[in-house]
């Protein structure tokens, strides 16, 4: 099997921390189907469990002691050092230098200008999601913000992205990411949006952006794909999370869900106009 890689500048993996990671754990197996593996030695101290689904891996989640949950975004890049030298240099601040994380890659949390945090990752023996936009799985990560002018400023150098207003919604693009996909995991990505009448260019699509309201913290939220957005409302609750709201587009029925420890996500099913 062709295991997933991500071109640097692409988001690659997320992960969790939760308060309580077996109750988080817990929730997520019942919401998503995900099994779990502890990728941390015996006697470490903490723990870090991969999320998998089919075996392959999807998320992270890890325990905290501090702050709320969150989920949180990484970008790849080739050398984290590198990467955190010119990622300051553009406007973004340090919050924690790049570490090892143990041999599975090396990554730093850093904040964009407007307060948004996001991390990095140099991919070592663990490579990044390997399942994505497949029920249970990763969708997309979205940057929520007031000022999207100032954040796309600083993404479109940072990262080399892209950023498309459809009208709808603005697409984030890394140039070439299409062309990664149907050279490795997904020969058939063209054909395929061609089908449905995407977005031209939406083969390279890894983010979008939302615009928030003034005084609104910048922040990088998650979209996981589900089958049927109604029956994941009624996992959710049933499992003792609270639907903040739902919402229905032209392409997505959609549901924002706070999940029992605060952390917020959202679970998007696919409904294009060709049914």
């Amino acid at each position: 099997m062709t295991q997933r890689t991500y071109p640097q500048g692409v988001p690659c993996w997320i992960d969790t921390e939760q308060p309580n990671l077996e109750a988080a754990a817990e929730f997520y197996a019942g919401i998503f189907g995900w099994t779990f593996e502890d990728a941390m030695p015996a006697g470490a101290p903490g723990r870090y469990l991969i999320a998998k689904l089919g075996g392959q891996d999807v998320a992270g989640m890890a325990g905290t002691r501090e702050g709320a949950a969150a989920w949180s975004t990484y970008v790849a890049v080739e050398d984290a050092d590198a990467a955190v030298q010119r990622l300051v240099a553009a406007g973004a601040t340090v919050r924690s230098a790049p570490a090892d994380a143990g041999e599975g890659g090396r990554s730093a949390v850093l904040t964009d200008p407007g307060g948004a945090e996001f991390r990095i990752w140099q991919a070592r023996r663990r490579l990044g999601a390997q399942v994505a936009n497949q029920p249970g799985a990763w969708n997309f990560s979205d940057l929520h913000t007031p000022n999207p002018t100032a954040a796309i400023a600083f993404y479109e150098d940072a990262f080399g992205w892209q950023v498309d207003d459809l009208g709808f919604a603005m697409m984030i693009r890394r140039p070439g990411y299409g062309d990664h996909l149907e050279a490795t995991v997904d020969p058939g990505i063209r054909a395929r949006q061609s089908e449905l009448a995407a977005p031209p260019g939406f083969e390279d699509a890894i983010a979008w952006i939302a615009t928030t309201a003034p005084g609104k913290m910048p922040r990088w939220h998650v979209s996981f794909t589900v089958v049927d957005r109604d029956q994941t409302v009624a996992d959710a609750k049933r499992l003792g999370a609270q639907v903040l709201s739902q919402s229905d587009t032209e392409w997505t029925r959609t549901a924002l869900i706070r999940d029992p420890q605060g952390a917020e996500f959202t679970a998007s099913q696919f409904t294009p106009p060709s049914g």
